[in-house]
């Protein structure tokens, strides 16, 4: 297994494939899941000559549990230093909704002197919590109930949060058990206290001023029946602060659209790389 030592500490496993001169592709996963979320994402494009890393989130998936410093500034710096180590330059960063609050927190911590390009898909930002200033959210006890589940029974709420997840409450939707599965075996990997505290790094993260610093090349990507991360108040916000960036909306598409539209996914991510 592939890990780097952070500087408190923490061991963080990541996943390294593909061609070690290629550019390189990082991804970061949502909650509650780790780097094998993004497998066929991975494989597509090393199978394109990039070389492509994902990482484990601290306390998810195959890194430490930490019983501390599971927060949002502590997520980039995490991915600062696996970039650091590894010593990438010139690097694509893709997230996906937790992973996309990591991936603007580091550009907002840290700069894009390493990054060539930024794509965010059903991601979190600008700020996923309703405030006075932010009517658009969700309130407080949207989070509550997440919590609640997770703590209770949260076996059973990770297998009851795929529903919603892949849009597999719609109509017309075709149910894959395989995928519902994998969604529960991943989230039992991680730690119960780490997972707990992602939920505020995820709802209660304000990313306004991480977006200002975006000055590269960004895809904006999010479906627009998402009913994790509605699209209001994310992608449809997040494109108001980063003006340069692309806006590709997946009509009637899930927060799992990695997974339910991969094909058209990796297509319109390579686009974009390429472009």
């Amino acid at each position: 297994m592939a890990t780097i030592i952070t500087r408190d500490g923490t061991h963080i496993f990541y996943k390294d494939w593909g061609r070690q001169d290629g550019q390189t592709i990082i991804f970061s996963h949502g909650w509650p899941l780790s780097a094998d979320a993004w497998d066929a994402q991975m494989v597509f494009f090393a199978n394109q000559g990039f070389r492509t890393i994902a990482h484990d989130r601290r306390s998810h998936g195959r890194s430490d549990q930490v019983w501390q410093n599971n927060t949002m500034d502590q997520y980039a710096d995490d991915l600062a230093e696996l970039i650091e180590q590894l010593d990438l330059h010139n690097v694509i960063l893709v997230g996906h909704s937790t992973g996309g609050g990591e991936v603007t927190r580091y550009i907002g911590r840290h700069g894009t002197r390493r990054v060539a390009k930024i794509a965010l898909i059903g991601a979190v930002p600008p700020l996923m919590l309703k405030t006075e200033a932010n009517p658009g959210g969700l309130p407080i006890d949207a989070f509550d109930g997440i919590r609640k589940g997770t703590y209770d029974n949260r076996s059973q709420f990770f297998k009851d949060l795929t529903i919603p997840f892949y849009g597999y409450n719609r109509a017309g939707a075709t149910i894959s058990e395989g995928i519902r599965e994998e969604f529960w075996r991943q989230g039992m990997m991680g730690g119960l206290k780490g997972q707990l505290d992602s939920i505020r790094a995820f709802s209660e993260s304000d990313f306004h001023q991480d977006l200002k610093a975006f000055d590269k090349p960004t895809l904006v990507l999010h479906g627009d029946d998402d009913q994790i991360v509605p699209i209001g108040a994310a992608a449809l916000s997040t494109v108001k602060i980063v003006k340069h960036a692309v806006l590709k909306v997946y009509e009637g598409a899930d927060h799992g659209l990695t997974q339910t539209h991969q094909d058209r996914f990796n297509a319109d991510l390579l686009d974009f790389i390429d472009a």
